[in-house]
C-alpha cells in the first residue's frame, strides 16, 4: 500500500494560539446623571472631543432653583430672628441686677435657639446649591463622546446611559481564550495583531489575564496591548496569534499522523517496509502539526497519514 512519510527532524516551533477580538479603548465611561428630569441642553454630538469637567447635557432645573429661593429666604428670616434675639440679650446683659434670672436664661435660650435655626438653614441652602449643581452633568474624564443615547427633550432617571466617553488614544483588543488554555496564558507574552482590512500585522503583548472564568461561556478575558499606538475604530475585529511558547529545536508530527492505541496517541512509523505503532507523547494544541514530547527520535520514517493503515502492514513509501 502507498504511503505518505516525511523524516522526523528537529526545527524551530513556535506554538501560538489563534483567538479574535475587538477594539476597545483602554479608558471608557458611561454617563448618567445623578438626578432625574427633563434633558433641557445637550452640548455634545457623538464623535465631540471633550475635556474633563467639561459641561456636556444640562437637565431642567426650574423646581430645583425654586427650592433653592426658598432656602436662601428662609436662611434670611433666620439671620433676621437670630439677630433680633442677639439684641435682646444684650439689653437684658446691660440691666445687670435689674433683671429677673428668668428673663436672662429665657433671652440666652432664644438666641442659642436662633443659632441652631440659622445653622440649618445654611445647611439647606448647601444642601440646595449641590443638588442643583448635579442638573449640570459634566464630563468625568478627557476623551471621544463614543456613544450618544438620548435625545433633548427626553425624561431620564439615574439609570439613564446618556454616553459612552472613552480615551482612543489608548486603544486596546479585548478576546475571550477557551478555558481550556487558561493555565496557559499569562500577561507578557508576545502577540501578532492584525486589523480587519489590513494585511500587515502589528506586534502587542497580553496586558492583562482575568482570574475568572466566565461559568457561562467557559471563556477567560484576555486584554492585549499593542506595542506602538493605533488608530482604529472601537469594535473593529482584530485577529490575534498570541504565542505560548518557541523552541530552537523540536519534533513535530501533523495532527493527521496520530491515532488512538490502548487510550492514549501513537503513530504509525516505517521500518523496512512495515508499518510500525509507535506511543507518543504529544502537547494537544489547537495547530495542524503538534509537538512531540516523547516517542520518536530524530530520521525516524513517519507515515503522514495514518487512516487506514494497520500495525504489521506491508507499505510502499512516498515522499509527499
Amino acid at each position: 500500500m502507498p504511503v505518505a512519510v516525511e523524516t522526523v527532524m528537529p526545527a524551530p516551533v513556535t506554538r501560538v494560539l489563534a483567538v479574535n477580538g475587538r477594539i476597545e479603548a483602554l479608558h471608557s465611561v458611561d454617563v448618567r446623571a445623578q438626578v432625574g428630569g427633563t434633558l433641557a441642553d445637550l452640548s455634545v454630538v457623538e464623535g465631540d472631543i471633550v475635556q474633563s469637567g467639561g459641561i456636556v447635557a444640562r437637565i431642567d432645573s426650574t423646581a430645583q432653583q425654586a427650592v433653592l429661593r426658598q432656602a436662601i429666604a428662609g436662611l434670611d428670616a433666620a439671620l433676621v430672628a437670630q439677630a433680633q434675639a442677639q439684641a435682646t440679650l444684650e439689653r437684658t446683659r446691660a440691666l445687670g441686677t435689674n433683671v429677673a434670672r428668668t428673663a436672662l436664661e429665657n433671652a440666652e435660650t432664644a438666641a442659642q435657639t436662633a443659632a441652631q435655626e440659622v445653622a440649618r438653614m445654611t445647611a439647606l441652602v448647601d444642601q440646595a446649591k449641590i443638588q442643583l449643581a448635579n442638573f449640570t452633568i459634566r464630563a468625568p474624564m478627557t476623551g471621544t463622546v463614543l456613544t450618544l443615547n438620548v435625545d433633548l427633550g427626553q425624561t431620564i432617571d439615574p439609570t439613564t446611559v446618556l454616553m459612552t466617553i472613552a480615551d482612543l488614544g489608548q486603544l486596546i483588543v479585548e478576546t475571550d481564550v477557551d478555558e481550556a488554555y487558561a493555565t496557559q496564558i499569562r500577561a507578557g507574552m508576545p502577540a501578532v495583531l492584525q486589523l480587519s482590512g489590513e494585511t500587515a500585522t502589528r506586534e502587542g503583548r497580553v496586558s492583562f489575564v482575568s482570574q475568572r472564568v466566565d461559568a457561562a461561556t467557559g471563556g477567560l478575558a484576555v486584554k492585549l496591548a499593542f506595542a506602538d499606538p493605533v488608530m482604529a475604530p472601537v469594535g473593529l475585529t482584530v485577529t490575534a496569534n498570541i504565542v505560548i511558547e518557541q523552541r530552537d529545536a523540536a519534533l513535530t508530527v501533523p495532527r493527521t499522523a496520530l491515532r488512538t492505541e490502548d487510550g492514549r496517541p501513537a503513530v504509525l512509523v516505517v521500518a523496512e517496509g512495515i508499518a510500525r505503532t509507535r506511543p507518543v507523547s504529544v502537547i494537544d494544541w489547537p495547530a495542524a502539526r503538534l509537538i512531540v514530547a516523547d516517542g520518536l527520535v530524530p530520521g525516524d520514517v513517519l507515515i503522514v497519514d495514518a487512516t487506514g493503515i494497520a500495525d504489521g502492514q506491508s507499505v510502499r513509501m512516498e515522499q509527499p
